[in-house]
């Protein structure tokens, strides 16, 4: 009994020992474990500047003249006197269509006008012959009346003879089709021997004239104003005089050797798209551009009081971009920013941030919403350029 007492104290006596170490070392500060150290970070401030873009819109490409050629006779294709892709120059002959049938036309006309002009002869002898007559007064001057009426009618019966001797010749012209203007034939999906007509849907074939090409695209309400704000002028067409030249990205994004100018502003917006329409000219002398060609106008646009922001301080999460800004308590926050642009290695912010705000530059990849940091020197690259 005095044995089974004595083990029961001594497991008492343990287990008390126990509890007393585990309290002092709960309540002991030098055992309890130390909070994470606040991470140090590059942390740029944003100024606003003056900025410059290079921006590139989408062109369609024509030619100075694009013309369909189409018949103005009916009849059948007799020749075809050139070939697709053909260069041609003005007054060159391109298809024939058979002229027989406006051939007979001009000569039936030229029957009639032949006709018409022996009767305005005899109407002229019967005024002669009656003349004197009358004078002497063996006729009434009746007779001298209606033979001068008879007069004026063969004479109008003779100028519609001869309208219509006229339009047969020329219709017999059109039986012959040239080109209107120099430059290069498009298909041709009508063959020798096909019957076709002035009101067919489809024409003839196209005919470009590339020695020069205009580029159409259209600018956006806020890049127009800031283009035309850049340059001198009292007016548009003063400021399009001082324009630099500009260049033109090809489909396969080779810039193409010639440089072009603009040379023409749309007068008004676009009610439907809020955009404005731009041409500009480039020299083609080695036909090297076809009309229906695609590239990109390369403009250089300036940007006053722009808030830009490095690439790589910035992180992409499902399409949209994202910076870590830090508060004045050194706390980060993810923020959302609306990118307008690109300017070298720099984002265009047109909304999300403004000057004087701070984002962190580097080593936001693990950052938490709410997050301090103790925020290092800033890094010496600017954000505005000036």
């Amino acid at each position: 009994m005095s044995n089974i007492f004595k083990s029961n104290s001594m497991k008492r006596l343990i287990l008390l020992s126990f509890l007393l170490i585990t309290l002092y070392s709960c309540s002991n500060p030098q055992n309890a474990p130390m909070a994470a150290a606040a991470p140090q970070l590059p942390v740029l401030t944003i100024s606003g500047g003056t900025v410059a873009t290079d921006a590139s819109y989408p062109v369609s490409i024509q030619g100075t003249v694009d013309i369909e050629i189409r018949p103005q006779v009916n009849g059948n294709l007799e020749k075809i006197y050139v070939d697709e892709g053909a260069y041609v120059s003005k007054g060159t002959p391109l298809f024939k269509i058979n002229e027989n049938p406006y051939r007979e036309q001009l000569n039936n006309a030229l029957a009639s006008q032949h006709s018409a002009e022996a009767v305005l002869i005899n109407a002229q002898l019967e005024i002669d012959k009656l003349t004197p007559l009358v004078q002497n007064k063996v006729v009434s001057d009746f007779q001298l009346k209606s033979a001068k009426a008879a007069y004026k009618v063969a004479a109008a019966n003779l100028d519609q003879a001869k309208a219509m001797a006229a339009s047969a010749k020329i219709n017999v012209g059109y039986t012959l089709i040239t080109a209107p203007v120099s430059g290069y034939i498009g298909r041709l999906p009508k063959k020798q021997g096909s019957l076709i007509s002035a009101t067919d849907p489809e024409a003839l074939t196209t005919l470009s004239d590339v020695h020069e090409v205009y580029t159409y695209f259209s600018l956006s309400e806020t890049d127009f104003i800031n283009f035309k704000n850049q340059y001198a002028g009292n007016s548009i067409n003063d400021k399009i005089k001082n324009l630099p030249p500009v260049s033109l990205e090809l489909a396969d994004n080779n810039i193409y050797t010639q440089k072009g100018r603009i040379d023409m502003v749309d007068g008004q917006f676009d009610k439907n798209t809020g955009a404005i329409t731009l041409r500009a000219t480039f020299p083609n002398a080695k036909g090297l551009l076809r009309s229906g060609n695609t590239g990109r106008i390369k403009l250089s646009l300036s940007h006053a009081n722009a808030v830009v922001v490095p690439q790589e301080a910035t992180v992409e999460i499902q399409d949209k971009i994202f910076v870590f800004t830090v508060g004045k308590d050194n706390k980060v926050t993810k923020q959302p920013i609306i990118i307008s642009g690109k300017s070298g290695t720099d984002y265009l912010v047109q909304d999300g941030l403004k000057t004087g705000d701070r984002i962190v530059f580097k080593g936001f990849e693990n950052l938490q919403e709410g997050t301090v940091i103790v925020p290092e020197k800033e890094s010496p690259k600017a954000l505005a350029k000036n």
